[in-house]
């Protein structure tokens, strides 16, 4: 036994190693919560909702995502295995249910790191707008931007080569910086200039009622809170997951919330106020938006903040790529294990790590920099896929909870049978607040996602292909479909853009109150039809098995070092 190596498998295949402890998790965690979202969050928010409306904006998100991580720590510490958002479904649902899962974590995650890259390049064209010019007149990238884009991949490409340990503590030593900025702009800006009647200004507390307070969800307040489950898509990596899951996952998100509020505060309250006199729509006006808080510091004359917040454009953002660079690499790499697509993408080399899903990670991250807009521009569609993936754990959580009813939990969600399906309403509800429109186009991304997976499928043997559990899959076209035609009927069209000659927009049949309502039965009824169709106990306890293979396998290693 001591001659083992404690890296390979007995087959001679390396595999994933539990080396990241609670510190470590916690600040993955927290490191992609606090990413470029907090540099242009406010701001999307007080545009939408208002002084005072943005406040309850960014509340009504906390409260959101703590309820959907509590469903995630349950699954995460009793299920601890690498890409769990995109594994859970396919315990509960088998292949059709957990691909859906796994694909929509998998956009969401890899498409991360281009974005936050896009986010550095902005502030630095912002600030040296004759020297640093990255970006074409219609806000896509120019090839000069491309090879900085390129530069900042390649160094998150290369960290993540070296190891889960690299990755954690370079995250680790970025926290520190991430952490300290923010908080002194905060304080900077309510001690030097800070405007109490801005939560007023401009029509009142929320002048834009409960459906600017709702529309601002989707405008970069949930895209900058979110982050929490990048603990779980290393789950397999972390040392006693039981404790250590649940743990990281409520620090992590109570830090986070305290930050946001705070950030918020000060950022409404520095706002000059001749700006807000007709309204929110500017109330940072021009070329101040591509670096909102260098504008509020220059203004209250702290110079030497604004220089070190366009450092901070750089850290910041680069941290929350490099942690998404290799959580969206373990989520192909479970995309592999569960047989979605050739299993060589799931393939650890000698150090512990899924080269070929790194590689693959770099590569559409690079394509992403081509065709899509700015930071706003890709903002609502990546929350609504983040929401999807986190929408799948409570349907997830109750059919695991039917089906697999013995299996010890470490962590307990208490009063799952009011909570857990309140989670899947109140992720549907931000899916939809973000939009017709922003609603089409992740549709139409989970369409090619599935062509993908079909074709793969039919070109194996039909022995070899993935057994989809159709039946426990049933739920799933209706629950996006409907989905679709709420958002179509509803009241939020998101950022219209137009299709062979259409307009994306809703049409506003339904009005306000009532489509949060339709919203939320059409969620209990998708959530008790997937907990009732989830597969058989036995074929339940058989998929848990598979996926937990490799993890005992990797406990069994780490004992022996």
């Amino acid at each position: 036994m001591a001659t083992t190596a404690p890296d390979v498998k007995p087959t001679g295949e390396y595999h994933l190693q539990r080396k990241v402890g609670l510190r470590g998790m916690t600040l993955v965690s927290l490191g992609s919560i606090i990413g470029s979202g907090w540099l242009f969050g406010a701001l999307g928010a007080a545009t939408l909702a208002g002084g005072g409306g943005s406040l309850l904006t960014w509340l009504i998100a906390a409260a959101v995502l703590g309820l959907l991580a509590l469903v995630h720590a349950e699954l995460g510490s009793t299920y601890p295995v690498s890409g769990g958002t995109a594994r859970f479904p396919f315990m509960a649902f088998g292949g059709l249910g957990g691909f859906t899962g796994g694909w929509m974590a998998f956009i969401q995650a890899v498409t991360i790191a281009p974005i936050e890259v896009e986010a550095s390049l902005s502030h630095l064209q912002a600030k040296f707008p004759t020297g640093f010019v990255v970006y074409n007149a219609n806000g896509t990238l120019a090839g000069s931007g491309v090879l900085w884009g390129l530069l900042f991949m390649a160094f998150f490409t290369l960290i993540n080569t070296l190891g889960v340990r690299w990755l954690a503590e370079t995250n680790s030593i970025a926290m520190i910086w991430k952490l300290l900025i923010p908080t002194t702009t905060i304080f900077a800006l309510l001690f030097t200039s800070f405007h109490s009647g801005n939560f007023t200004a401009g029509g009142g507390f929320a002048p834009y009622g409960a459906h600017g307070v709702l529309a601002a969800l989707a405008a970069g307040v949930i895209f900058a809170a979110e982050g929490f489950e990048q603990s779980i898509q290393i789950g397999g990596e972390t040392q006693n997951p039981q404790r250590n899951i649940p743990r990281a996952l409520l620090i992590a998100m109570g830090v986070g919330t305290v930050f946001y509020l705070l950030l918020d505060f000060a950022f409404v309250g520095s706002l000059n106020p001749v700006n807000l006199v007709h309204g929110w729509a500017q109330p940072i006006p021009g070329v101040a938006k591509l670096g909102p808080y260098i504008s509020l510091t220059t203004q209250a004359g702290l110079g030497w903040l604004a220089t070190l917040l366009v450092i901070d454009a750089v850290v910041s953002p680069g941290g929350t790529g490099l942690v998404y660079m290799g959580t969206s690499s373990r989520l192909s790499y479970g995309l592999g294990r569960n047989g979605y697509f050739p299993k060589i993408i799931s393939k650890i080399n000698s150090r512990g790590v899924p080269l070929i899903s790194i590689g693959i990670c770099f590569v559409i991250g690079m394509l992403t920099f081509l065709p899509f807009p700015d930071w706003f521009g890709l903002v609502g569609l990546i929350t609504s896929a983040t929401v999807i993936m986190y929408a799948m754990a409570p349907l997830a959580l109750a059919g695991l909870r039917k089906q697999d009813p013995d299996r010890p939990r470490a962590y307990r969600l208490p009063a799952a049978w009011l909570l857990s399906p309140l989670a899947f309403i109140a992720a549907n509800i931000v899916v939809y607040v973000s939009g017709y429109s922003t609603i089409f186009w992740l549709e139409m991304f989970i369409a090619v996602g599935f062509i993908i997976f079909g074709l793969y499928q039919v070109s194996l043997p039909a022995d070899k292909r993935t057994i989809l559990d159709l039946r426990s899959a049933t739920w799933l076209v209706p629950w996006l479909g409907a989905l679709l035609v709420l958002s179509w009927l509803g009241r939020y069209d998101g950022n219209p853009t137009r299709v062979f000659g259409l307009t994306l927009v809703a049409s506003q049949r339904i009005g306000n109150w009532w489509d949060l309502l339709a919203v939320a039965a059409m969620s209990l009824v998708i959530y008790y039809w997937a907990t009732n169709t989830a597969m058989t106990a036995d074929k339940v306890q058989t998929a848990v098995a598979e996926v937990e293979t490799e993890a005992s396998i990797e406990l069994d290693s780490h004992l022996l070092t």
